[in-house]
């Protein structure tokens, strides 16, 4: 029985469940007939054993520790059917009995052997049909604990970065539950991932998020909030010669062969707002002007040319006349001050801001007295802007300025400020301070976006923003924090309240600071002083009102946080449904909400601290971090549910989570038809996250998961190759796996495409041409005749030939093993261990050739039977050196020879003699390998004996279709063993 138990520290109060999962009990099956499989075993099985294994393979130290002396029956061969499939592949390529042997069998005898066992494993694939194998429980292996943290979350957090690396099965995969064992040990590092991952939690006015960063301090809560702004604003499209070009369009749309173009859909086009854009149109051409800004700007317009290019250079005419213009407008501000009082005070510094914001769409007088010349304006542009003589003129002339300043801001937004109360150019240094108040030492944001609200943003825009906002007082706390710093500030900086008796009831680091009764006490004490020092009524005006914004923006704040609790602890349930990828049941509902209750009441925790906790409680949870399909009544086999079958096809495809589609399908029941498992599984092989399949299917059959920490290439030697470069070698077989999976290409481009994927470190290594520059925005591109550079398909990949180099040399003997075992699934045994290596580096072989000297490795009988199944094959690479660069010599300088002879027949030079090769004798073994890995992928176990009728379904449908990858997908998903589970009947202990 496999039981396995999750002790956890005390001080989390969380208690992982235990899994009985029970043993195997063997169903009711059809009876074997013992003729004439068994009839076959006695008269011709045993004697061949006897005569050409036992001698080798015989109780007493056998050879590969393969013990073929305990089968005495055909039912014991049955029933270990994984260990004689290595005997099949032995000998059907004629490795055993070895060359050596004295005595070797009839070619007759031997494929009589072959048959025996063919027809045995047929015989248990019938009398299994339709099993689908057992349905272990496994936790998370890391990667998929990684990708579903990302979906969950929304950030790669990588919460698994320190965890050992997951072993792999027997099919080569970290995704079964035979190789994903749980200990203490590792139980205190998921406790401490999830715990690092409820670090990133943000507490939102509507309910939970995640950052991508710790949320715990103040500026990482600031940078959060800071960044959700500046993104909002970076959005919007604000430079004038948008709009009048967008205009222009509009004016000419029919020239353009767009005659029903309207003024909304070219404004999406160019990504701008329609609401701006209407008013631009209505200033430019409804209500002509003949003196004034909006004269010169529409005679400006007047006279843009009816070609595109020269237009938009003299739409950036109008920017610039515009942008000129409305700087000469914008009037001087100048400090607020009063006796005793810092200049840089906190209700100084805002009445300021605010006075800067009221001119941002205000015409404040100047006109009589623009420098007109700087303007660069001419013809009638220019007479237009010419300043009048004459008062009544002037006075008509001046009252023009007031629609161009309500039209045209002297900003939309303010990012930035330096300290307000300084002269900018002295405090120009002073930059970067994000929606900054303009404060010196003090905690202080100020929102400055009035004419981009007004003059820009529609209702969803609008709303967007204030709630940006409003959660960016929520979540930094910034106006409890601007008035603890405003405190400190007038009692240390200023001296203010310094060594004054009547402010010693309140100070910065009190607690109830902030409260109704001292705020009010604070500002009658703050203002009585500033009226005995005999400030000004501005200057008490702005004190007041400074005084009456910290109480309602403190109490806003404190309302919308006890208001949001209730929805926090809804958005746990909801977060907690997300992790378990199921409805939950309404204990677990209510669990989640008792657990925070208890954090609470008995633990005395705030609330964000429970929040965190209980996040934690969910994902140290094992309907979380294990995967496991909960037995329904009786046993046998039962259909798997139908969210059982969402996260089934998630994690084959994404290694990850469903997605809200699919578990919408789960929902309306109707995720376990056939018809929608195939379209479903359509749509997921489109999606960007099939790189899960790339990366962990592709990198573990292919042996490059781990090639990002490959450090056995000596840098000395090899320059070149930097991490850049490791990084790129490690995403190209990725990109090549994604391009063929989502465009459902041939699965036989793995070995016969022309193609492949480069970015310019890559491409630099190759001897290519750097991408063009319209490649995608990481810089990787397509290169279609890859050939004639010695590269396409999987084979010639510099990650594998460098992956399967030992440094300083190449390796004919490891990369020759990685194309017979990874890409055609040969069984190899280990070599003996008293094999001598092979010198390190190729430099130093002496005379010989490294061909050569693996020729005298090969005369050795013990070792020719497995090299001979791969060394050519190797030898074939030989044109690429040790880090996978084309090369004509060898790093001893002698001339590097391709030549190879390959097991069962047929010769070739290089890698495109190896490939027509592999693809003339071989493609069947490699189709065969595919088909079984995937299969094995997908079902997270070794495969069985009835597996093999969905793995004939495969190769029937590959042939039906053009051997297309997405009907591999699709026979899978639609198997019985993809569907089903196998119930065991639990035996008592």
């Amino acid at each position: 029985m496999m039981r396995t138990t999750f002790p956890l520290a005390a001080a989390s109060g969380l208690v992982l469940a235990v899994f009985g999962l029970g043993t195997v009990a063997d169903e009711p099956r059809p009876e074997r007939s013992p003729a004439p499989i068994e009839v076959r075993f006695r008269e011709s099985v045993r004697p061949f054993l006897e005569t050409h294994c036992l001698g080798c393979h015989g109780a007493e130290k056998p050879k590969g520790d393969l013990d073929l002396s305990g089968f005495a029956t055909a039912e014991s061969v049955a029933k270990d059917l994984p260990r004689w499939a290595l005997v099949l592949e032995q000998l059907e390529a004629g490795t055993m009995p070895p060359a050596k042997a004295k005595q070797q069998p009839t070619a007759e005898a031997r494929a009589e052997l072959i048959a025996w066992i063919g027809a045995v494993r047929k015989l248990e694939a019938a009398r299994n049909a339709g099993d689908p194998g057992p349905v272990a429980a496994r936790r998370l292996s890391n990667a998929e604990y990684d990708h579903t943290i990302r979906d969950l979350t929304g950030f790669d957090l990588q919460p698994t970065k320190e965890f050992p690396v997951d072993p792999a099965n027997e099919a080569g995969f970290d995704n079964s539950a035979e190789s994903l064992a749980m200990s203490p040990a590792l139980v205190k590092k998921y406790l401490q991932a999830a715990r690092d991952v409820a670090d990133h939690l943000v507490l939102t006015p509507d309910g939970l998020a995640f950052a991508p960063h710790s949320m715990l301090a103040d500026t990482d809560r600031d940078k959060y909030c800071v960044n959700a702004v500046i993104n909002f604003y970076k959005r919007q499209k604000t430079d004038y010669a948008d709009y009048f070009l967008a205009a222009w369009r509009l004016q000419h749309r029919a020239a353009m062969s767009k005659p029903n173009a309207s003024l909304e859909t070219l404004a999406a086009e160019a990504g701008l707002s329609s609401k701006y854009l209407t008013t631009i149109w209505a200033v430019l051409t409804e209500r002509p002007e003949e003196v004034g800004p909006i004269a010169a700007l529409q005679a400006m317009w007047r006279a843009l040319p009816e070609s595109e290019d020269v237009a938009r250079a003299g739409c950036e005419r109008m920017r610039d006349f515009v942008v000129g213009l409305r700087r000469q407008l914008t009037p001087e501000v100048k400090n607020l001050t009063a006796r005793g009082i810092d200049s840089g005070t906190q209700p100084f510094v805002l009445w300021k801001n605010r006075q800067f914001v009221a001119n941002r769409m205000r015409y404040a007088g100047g006109a009589s007295k623009l420098h007109t010349s700087e303007l660069a304006l001419e013809g009638a542009a220019a007479k237009a802007l010419s300043i009048p003589e004459n008062p009544e003129d002037l006075k008509r002339y001046e009252a023009t300025f007031d629609r161009f300043c309500k039209t045209f801001p002297d900003a939309f937004f303010v990012s930035e400020r330096a300290r307000v109360y300084l002269d900018p150019k002295n405090d120009k240094g002073n930059a970067g301070r994000l929606l900054s108040a303009g404060f010196h030492s003090m905690t202080g944001y100020f929102r400055d976006d009035g004419p981009l609200y007004e003059l820009m943003l529609d209702e969803n825009g609008r709303r967007e923003l204030d709630r940006l906002w409003r959660a960016f007082d929520f979540i930094t706390g910034a106006p409890m924090r601007q008035y603890s710093s405003y405190l400190w500030y007038e009692r240390a900086e200023t001296g203010f309240m310094k060594g004054d008796e009547a402010f010693d009831f309140v100070r910065a680091e009190d607690k109830d600071a902030a409260s109704e009764a001292k705020l009010g006490r604070l500002a009658d004490v703050y203002l009585a002083k500033a009226r005995r020092l005999k400030a000004s009524d501005q200057a008490i005006t702005a004190i007041q009102d400074q005084f009456k914004i910290f109480a309602e923006t403190i109490h806003r704040v404190d309302r919308d946080r006890q208001e949001a609790e209730p929805r926090h602890v809804e958005a746990l349930q909801a977060f907690a449904e997300r992790a378990y990828r199921r409805p939950l049941t309404n204990d677990e509902r209510q669990g989640v909400a008792a657990f925070y209750r208890v954090l609470r009441a008995e633990d005395g925790l705030g609330h964000e601290d429970a929040v965190r906790d209980t996040i934690v409680s969910v994902l140290m949870s094992p309907h979380f971090c294990y995967r496991v399909d909960l037995p329904g009544a009786g046993a046998g086999v039962q259909p798997l549910s139908d969210y059982d079958l969402a996260s089934r096809l998630s994690y084959f495809l994404w290694a990850s989570m469903p997605d809200q589609e699919l578990l919408s399908h789960a929902a309306a029941s109707d995720l376990h038809r056939p018809e929608t498992l195939a379209a479903q599984a359509r749509r997921m092989l489109r999606d960007d996250r099939v790189r899960g399949l790339a990366t962990e299917f592709g990198g573990n059959w292919l042996d490059f998961r781990r090639f990002e920490e490959h450090n056995s290439v000596d840098r000395g030697r090899f320059p070149t190759f930097d991490d850049e470069l490791r990084r790129s070698m490690f995403e190209e077989p990725i990109r090549f796996f994604v391009d063929l999976v989502r465009n459902d290409r041939p699965v036989i481009q793995f070995l016969d495409a022309k193609h492949t994927f480069v970015n310019p470190a890559l491409a630099r290594h190759y001897g290519m041409p750097a991408p063009a520059s319209d490649a995608g925005p990481d810089g990787w591109a397509r290169v279609d005749d890859a050939t004639r550079y010695g590269r396409g398909g999987l084979l010639p990949m510099a990650v594998f030939l460098t992956k399967n180099s030992p440094g300083l040399r190449t390796s004919p003997v490891k990369r020759g093993y990685w194309v017979v075992r990874r890409l055609l699934g040969e069984n190899i045994p280990p070599p003996p261990a008293n094999v001598p290596d092979l010198p390190d580096d190729e430099a130093k072989l002496g005379d010989r050739t490294l061909r050569e000297t693996l020729a005298r490795h090969r005369a050795d009988k013990a070792c020719a039977g497995c090299h001979e199944r791969f060394d050519s094959v190797g030898l074939a690479f030989e044109g690429y050196g040790p880090v996978g660069e084309a090369r004509e010599k060898d790093l001893g300088g002698r001339p590097v020879d391709t030549r190879a002879t390959f097991p069962r027949g047929g010769e070739g030079v290089g890698f495109e003699g190896l490939r027509a090769y592999v693809l003339a004798q071989r493609r069947e073994e490699f189709v065969e390998n595919l088909c079984r890995k995937l299969l094995a992928y997908a079902l997270g176990r070794s495969l069985i004996p009835s597996d093999d009728v969905t793995i004939d379904a495969m190769r029937k449908r590959l042939t039906d279709d053009g051997s297309r990858f997405g009907g591999l997908v699709e026979t899978i998903v639609t198997s019985p063993q993809f569907r089903n589970k196998r119930i065991e009947g639990a035996k008592a202990e």
